[in-house]
């Protein structure tokens, strides 16, 4: 299913399998899908595009002197930075769920307000939420869940592999565990609440 290739949403076989089998394409479908793609196309290409130009501006090689940059553009770059990364992620899903839409598909939503979640593992439930319930279903649960073996052993394997996932390299890696390690000292009561 060629929309939702590139970034997501990962659409699982039982989700759209009756409308594999017997899909309706109708007018009102095709306005609210299109509608979805125009949004989600606005979001990568004037949004997350410009904020893009931003961020790589102030870190690249040229202009990044640690010494020299005040803290203010610092926090500038990586507040661009971060909402790059929501609108460009979120964007191509939303023009996914669009085309989807558009040829009589309803693809589950990836993305529910990330950056207004209150902890860590509240984030995680809204950013990428396909990725996230298909490590859950087919690594972490298989692994044992909450339920037997060591959940903090499987919670870290989780992360790994998604800091995998999103890359393969190594600063993906230490990128998932770094979200592993914070998951890890919520679930050990140390709840970080924003």
């Amino acid at each position: 299913m060629f929309p939702q290739l590139i970034a997501g949403p990962i659409v699982r076989y039982e989700t759209i399998c009756s409308e594999i089998n017997k899909r309706e394409m109708n007018l009102q479908d095709a306005v609210i899908g299109l509608r979805r793609f125009t949004y989600g196309l606005a979001k990568k290409v004037l949004i997350a595009n410009m904020l893009g130009e931003t961020a790589d501006k102030i870190f690249s090689m040229e202009y990044f002197d640690v010494m020299h940059m005040s803290a203010a553009v610092a926090w500038y770059g990586a507040v661009c930075y971060t909402m790059q990364i929501y609108f460009d992620f979120s964007g191509y899903s939303d023009m996914a769920i669009g085309l989807g839409r558009v040829m009589g598909f309803h693809f589950l939503e990836n993305f529910d307000y990330p950056y207004l979640s209150r902890s860590i593992t509240e984030f995680w439930r809204r950013w990428h939420i396909s990725l996230s319930s298909f490590f859950r279903d087919y690594v972490y649960i298989p692994m044992g869940g909450n339920r037997r073996g060591n959940v903090y052993i499987h919670l870290i394997i989780v992360f790994l592999l998604t800091g995998l996932w999103h890359g393969a390299s190594w600063t993906f890696v230490l990128w998932g565990a770094w979200h592993g390690a914070f998951i890890l000292l919520e679930r050990g009561g140390g709840k970080m609440q924003c």
